[in-house]
């Protein structure tokens, strides 16, 4: 009976101590941070960045093999349970490459880069990939070359004005103005035959600073390598759409895969680019053409004629993702996931290799955390992709083969690429805002000896909009980037809806040696970042990020900041379609009234625009109410979360446990099961890839590329579908009320 009688004592003292222990670990998050901290060291990095570049490593290399076995060897020493997972994608490499121009007079390019005593893997030759665009077709077409600048849809608008057609014509375009892959995509639409994108001086040349290996920028020869697939369609495996690449998976043939391109696409060096261009007859261009090369930009076409031909070899590859987990101690099915790629066009010392670096020293101090007996209460879990630079595949893949779970336990992703010095960068949802805000206050900026908060606030009110200037300068949170694509985020935010953030400092790096032979370990060493501070320093902004996650006891998201930036969404595109009705109005009573006519130079071959349907009412009623609920919505959780916080209300693990798991439904919620138009892989309705941006974002995609292109139906539908996401989500915060208050 006195036993009994003591275990009664011991069960009420306990549940009387339990808050307070949970109080006590909450308060201890600043130390498990710091204990994080004394364990990163620049050394690490520098040591494994310069093992890891030492050889080329591409998809389908011996050294792509090799870096992911050694990754897991780390992890696993570590204490990580890691293995490595395997498929199988279509990765296509040079067989043959040649172009000439054959009138007004004879010179065939290089395609090559130079071999610089400066730089000792420059001269790895037989190992280096060639200068491509992987995913280009096949082809073999002599024709009339013409200047497109940048290549993007406005630039078409210009060469129609100007009488410019394009049809049966190889066209040159410079890297810039938007994501490579769009430039042959938008050439092919307009009946172009072939596609040359050549590096101008003016982007990230002599024009921007000196040239390797005087300066960080890219010298004459120096090739941008990448991939053109059209990954705005979808991402990964181009003959596995929405199925993993496993080994036994259905395929679709090279030619019934719709992202893959469909004219002969080759990036070239601007001493390649430079005899083609002056060659170049015609109308000179317009200024904000005008590239640095020492020539009067012309658009042709006229006496150029060049000769492009492509083969590709059309293999199947593996590709090898190292996959490393800590088991969480309460929440084992609540996934913090970390990611960052380890393959490369080259060498990669930059890109990717000075981001996996810092992500290995994370692992690194988890190890040293568990050797100590700390354990995270959510599982944590460590990603390096392979195959990220010929189209997100490894992330693709392994999203598509883990998909169910991965929407039933996956709370947030967390994404790095490339680093350098500088400011730190960071984008996601906006509901994500306030906590990465509250991480940056707590990293100190090893240059300037402030937090990288205030680095970051101070640079937006230099050269912010004047929203980012107003809030910078109300010492409020600085405002993340929305998420378009160009990394291993794109599968978790746009295919599943799964929170992510992508993070990396930079702008003081010259960014010349991008997918160049000479993004090495010596131009690293010299140029981006000597020290390797700034890679601790995002080891620390990512990995309290993981810390702060993964021991979160209500999950970090502040909805009012959400509803702010989607409200200003709509703002823009009831603008957007407004502006659109006055200037067709106004260009349409020109027309009618023979102005273009009256006063147009019969000198030059200006065409008159063509009378344009007006543009209708567009009811967005439904938009507007549904983010009225938001609202609503997001006021009540702050309202009755400050409340907990204030009366020191501490949940039950069973509570917390129903909470988060609700919480974890909000960008889950903004996923649609039809996905976008022509492109349903992407499936969130706030974000995606622009269809001709690429690695620019499109906010309320479906809306706005709709009203963009003149579909009025299409814009009242998606409305529509944009509106229900919406209210999904904030039925979601609903919920996450309801279980606040109950008992």
């Amino acid at each position: 009976m006195k036993s009994i009688f003591h275990l009664f004592l011991v069960v009420i003292l306990f549940s009387f101590l339990s808050p307070l222990v949970k109080a006590q670990t909450k308060n201890d998050l600043k130390e498990i941070e710091k204990r994080f901290d004394l364990n990163l060291e620049a050394k690490d990095l520098k040591a494994w960045m310069k093992q890891l570049s030492s050889h080329p490593h591409h998809v389908g290399s011996q050294w792509d093999k090799k870096n992911a076995e050694f990754i897991a060897s780390k992890f696993k020493s570590w204490g990580f349970d890691t293995n490595i997972e395997e498929f199988y994608v279509l990765f296509p490499t040079p067989k043959f490459r040649l172009l000439e121009m054959v009138k007004p007079e004879k010179f065939s390019a290089q395609l090559k880069e130079t071999i610089l005593k400066e730089d000792q893997t420059s001269n790895q030759t037989d190992e280096q990939l060639p200068t491509y665009n992987a995913y280009s077709a096949d082809g073999d077409v002599t024709t009339d070359l013409v200047y497109v600048n940048y290549g993007v849809p406005k630039d078409y608008e210009v060469l129609e004005e100007k009488g410019i057609d394009v049809k049966g014509k190889i066209v040159i375009a410079r890297y810039g103005g938007s994501w490579r892959g769009i430039k042959p995509k938008v050439a092919a639409e307009h009946g172009a035959i072939g596609c040359l994108i050549y590096s101008d001086p003016k982007e990230d040349g002599y024009y921007a600073g000196d040239v390797y290996p005087a300066g960080a920028y890219r010298n004459d020869e120096g090739v941008q390598r990448g991939s053109v697939a059209d990954m705005p369609i979808y991402s990964g495996d181009p003959l596995t759409p929405f199925v993993a690449a496993t080994k036994d998976a259905k395929r679709l043939s090279v030619k019934e895969a719709i992202t893959i391109m469909k004219i002969p696409v080759l990036p070239i060096s601007y001493a390649d680019a430079l005899p083609l261009l002056r060659a170049l007859d015609g109308p000179v261009v317009p200024d904000e053409w005008k590239g640095a090369l020492p020539i009067t930009y012309h658009f042709g076409p006229g006496k150029t004629v060049v000769h492009l031909k492509l083969e590709f070899n059309w293999d199947i590859k593996p590709i090898y993702d190292v996959i490393a987990k800590i088991q969480g101690t309460e929440f084992p099915d609540e996934w913090i996931i970390r990611g960052n790629h380890h393959d490369a066009w080259v060498n990669g010392a930059s890109d990717p290799i000075s981001g996996q670096v810092v992500m290995m020293e994370e692992a690194k101090s988890f190890g040293g955390l568990l050797k100590t007996g700390w354990k995270p209460k959510r599982t944590i879990i460590y990603c390096a992709w392979d195959g990220e630079e010929p189209g997100l595949l490894g992330s693709s893949e392994w999203v598509e083969a883990h998909a169910d779970e991965l929407s039933q336990k996956a709370v947030a992703y967390i994404n790095s690429d490339g680093n350098e010095r500088g400011f730190l960068f960071a984008a996601g949802p906006r509901d994500l805002q306030n906590f990465i805000n509250n991480i940056a206050r707590g990293v100190n900026d090893p240059e300037k000896n402030i937090s990288v908060y205030e680095r970051s606030r101070a640079r937006l009110i230099l050269n912010g909009t004047q929203e980012q200037k107003k809030a910078a300068l109300d010492k409020k949170d600085f405002q993340i980037g929305a998420l378009g694509s160009g990394s291993d985020y794109t599968p978790f935010i746009h295919h599943l809806g799964i929170a992510s953030l992508n993070l990396g400092f930079g702008g003081e790096g010259g960014g010349g040696e991008y997918h160049s032979i000479y993004d090495s370990f010596d131009h690293y060493l010299r140029f981006v970042d000597s020290t390797f501070k700034y890679g601790i320093a995002l080891a620390e902004v990512a990995g309290h990020s993981v810390i702060n996650l993964s021991e979160a006891e209500i999950l970090p998201l502040r909805f009012t900041d959400f509803y702010e930036e989607v409200n200003q969404y709509l703002k823009e595109v009831i603008k957007l379609a407004d502006d659109m009705r006055e200037k067709t109005s106004t260009q349409n009573k020109l027309i009618s009234e023979n102005i273009y006519d009256k006063y147009s130079d019969p000198s030059k071959t200006l065409i008159p625009p063509k009378i344009e349907e007006p543009v209708p009412f567009i009811n967005f009623a439904p938009l507007q109410n549904a983010i009225e609920k938001l609202q609503q919505n997001a006021a009540n959780y702050a309202q009755v979360l400050n409340s907990f916080k204030e009366k020191g209300i501490l949940l039950t693990q069973d509570k917390e446990k129903l909470l988060n798991e609700n919480l974890i439904k909000t960008q889950r919620a903004l996923i649609s099961k039809t996905g976008l138009p022509r492109r349903p892989w992407y499936a969130h309705q706030i974000y995606a890839p622009g269809f001709y941006t690429g690695y620019g974002v499109k906010t309320l995609p479906g809306v706005r590329e709709a009203i963009e292109q003149r579909n009025w139906k299409e814009a009242e539908q998606q409305i529509e579908i944009t509106a229900k996401a919406l209210e999904s989500y904030s039925d979601v915060i609903s919920e996450a009320v309801k279980i606040l208050k109950s008992e």
